[in-house]
């Protein structure tokens, strides 16, 4: 995949076979038959893969690059779809302006009903894998708040960093009466936290985080289950990786959008591949990007035309990590040295 440039068949199985000195029809249905049901291959004795079984040790993986004094993980969770045929309902851990998926499932999108049982499914493995002195945040957009989510996610020992809409109501913990955020929150410029019951129906005790800049036209509205002390809503502006995630498995990155794969079950499948990739790659680009030299900018005499002249807009990078990884793999590929291994270094969250 990081060869050729994409996550399709016919793209990689000839790559392979070049590489392998093989048949190229022969590499492609050996690639096809691996997201195959167990019914559809050929052959006695053949398997069928269960990615389920794989959720928690791609989670694992990312832990075992990941620093040891560093405890902290945000994981985001959001759906995205493939036109009018499938819809995939995604886990990720968030990393560096990216997005590693360690749980997912794919639908078809025309299918109607309820998410629920499925998120539930998603997240029910993970339940005790990270040790309890971690701090993991979960993020999802408006839309996806729902009790049972809330429970599911405490459940797993993580906190719920959830997103919720304007017309529900909070009562602050020293308050006698419930109000309604709409009216509390009406213009830019605010900051404000504090513990309290949401919601009027089935009510849950939280922590009510709330950041509306200049610019926007609606604020930050966050519930949590950590206190005011121990989380900023600043955190919540990295649920947005998880969208430039969905890029890179599509339009910026593996190319998934072609695909004509219309199976759910083998779509589900296909996007372990995609997965393991995007962990390999962004472990490379991230590590790359960790250690690039600092600015010289602030060094630089007050008269150098850089100063004098300084760009119109600031990037944090200026090469997504996902890229950069790509371009350490192909290079170490062409200078024919070992192909590397690397390592997760996170960035600070917001403050």
């Amino acid at each position: 995949m990081v060869i050729s440039q994409s996550c399709g068949l016919t793209s990689v199985s000839s790559g392979l076979a070049l590489l392998l000195g093989e048949k190229e029809n022969s590499v492609r249905q050996r690639i096809r038959e691996w997201y195959y049901a167990k019914e559809d291959k050929r052959g006695a004795g053949r398997c069928e893969i269960e990615v389920s079984s794989s959720f928690v040790p791609l989670l694992q993986w990312v832990l075992s690059w990941w620093p040891a004094h560093e405890k902290r993980l945000a994981l985001a969770m959001d759906a995205t779809s493939l036109g009018q045929v499938l819809v995939v309902l995604v886990i990720s851990v968030v990393y560096r302006g990216c997005a590693i998926p360690i749980a997912w499932r794919v639908l078809p999108a025309i299918e109607k009903g309820s998410w629920k049982g499925v998120w539930l499914d998603l997240f029910a493995p993970f339940q005790g894998v990270i040790p309890k002195d971690w701090v993991v945040i979960v993020m999802a957009d408006r839309g996806l708040y729902a009790n049972w989510l809330w429970q599911a996610i405490q459940k797993c020992r993580w906190h719920p960093f959830l997103r919720i809409n304007r017309r529900f109501f909070f009562r602050p913990k020293d308050g006698s009466e419930f109000r309604a955020l709409n009216l509390a929150f009406q213009q830019p410029g605010c900051t404000w936290s504090g513990a309290g019951t949401c919601f009027k129906t089935r009510p849950i005790e939280a922590t009510l985080l709330v950041r509306w800049e200049e610019g926007y036209e609606e604020p930050w509205l966050i519930i949590t289950d950590l206190s005011t002390e121990q989380a900023s809503p600043c955190w919540y502006g990295l649920r947005t990786w998880i969208e430039c995630g969905f890029k890179h498995i599509k339009s910026t990155g593996w190319q998934w959008q072609y695909t004509r794969m219309v199976d759910p079950q083998r779509a589900t499948r296909f996007w372990l591949a995609l997965a393991v990739a995007t962990l390999w790659v962004l472990s490379i680009g991230g590590q790359a990007d960790a250690n690039l030299p600092a600015s010289s900018l602030d060094a630089l005499p007050e008269t150098h035309i850089a100063r004098r002249h300084p760009p119109r807009k600031s990037f944090s990078r200026l090469l997504s990590c996902f890229h950069r990884g790509r371009i350490v793999i192909l290079t170490a590929l062409i200078a024919q040295r070992h192909l590397p291994l690397g390592r997760f270094i996170p960035e600070p969250w917001p403050s």
